[in-house]
């Protein structure tokens, strides 16, 4: 089976030790799950990660594939900026992908060429590839307007082409949960935060009912949370279709008012 790993990972700057500095130390657990994963694909010989980012450059309508033939990190936005590092993109993958949708004329997917990646990508891509060396790299932002249903489809429709893959594949849902957990978190306080995050953690430690009850939660909770991964989750989701799963959280880290929550799609 080419789907080596599927895990949700977040995509704090602070996980950068030089853009953390001294606030690094308070997210050890997060950056541990890091080390331990990245070790985990280069055991396995991982040969493309797919990074499903909330932050890439979105669409209202359309679902996006970043096929550039070489993607560059760049925290230069953070005031950090490392040796020029940089990751191949897998085109074939994507061109497979993207064909895959073609004639889906409720799932519209372009692909685009962008080199300089989204931090939602590069903190991801960042951290492993100082662990694995070098990989191929693809990712696909999800189509800020369509429905849950919908990012579930998408994931569903691109499963075979990464299970029929020939190469070592692993799926990284960047996301992070509530961004309104305290009142000094970076979108003010909510008590919808903490209740959406307790939710989302029960509903994904369910792996047989987690798609249904999370399709079915209150829209006005989810948009009260200001959360960016539920998207990248619910399209990992779909890719797991069919697939057993057991859930397995790694970390869950509210140190700066966010939901840094790690959870490993065991499978």
């Amino acid at each position: 089976m080419p789907l080596i790993k599927a895990i949700l990972l977040p995509h704090s700057p602070l996980l950068i030790p030089e853009i953390g500095r001294v606030n690094y130390n308070f997210l050890s657990k997060t950056a541990d799950i890091y080390n331990k994963i990245g070790e985990e694909l280069k055991r396995n010989e991982v040969e493309t990660i797919i990074i499903i980012s909330p932050h890439a450059q979105a669409q209202d309508n359309e679902f996006l594939i970043n096929v550039a033939p070489e993607m560059t990190i760049d925290f230069k936005d953070f005031g950090f900026i490392p040796p020029r590092t940089t990751l191949s993109g897998d085109s074939l993958l994507a061109d497979q992908i993207k064909n895959s949708l073609i004639s889906d004329t409720e799932l519209t997917t372009k692909l685009v060429s962008q080199e300089i990646i989204d931090y939602g990508s590069a903190i991801p891509a960042y951290l492993l590839k100082n662990i694995i060396g070098d990989y191929k790299l693809i990712i696909i932002s999800p189509a800020t307007d369509k429905t849950l249903e919908n990012q579930l489809l998408f994931g569903q429709k691109i499963k075979d082409i990464i299970q029929n893959s020939e190469k070592n594949i692993a799926v990284i849902a960047s996301g992070d949960l509530s961004h309104r957990l305290k009142k000094t978190s970076p979108a003010g306080y909510s008590p919808k935060g903490h209740k959406f995050d307790n939710r989302l953690i029960e509903y994904l430690n369910d792996p047989e009912n987690a798609v249904e009850n999370i399709l079915k939660m209150d829209k006005k909770l989810i948009k009260d949370a200001g959360e960016c991964g539920l998207s990248p989750i619910i399209i990992t989701l779909g890719i797991l279709d069919k697939i057993s799963w057991q859930p397995e959280v790694l970390a869950y880290q509210t140190d700066f008012g966010v939901g840094y929550l790690s959870l490993d799609f065991k499978l």
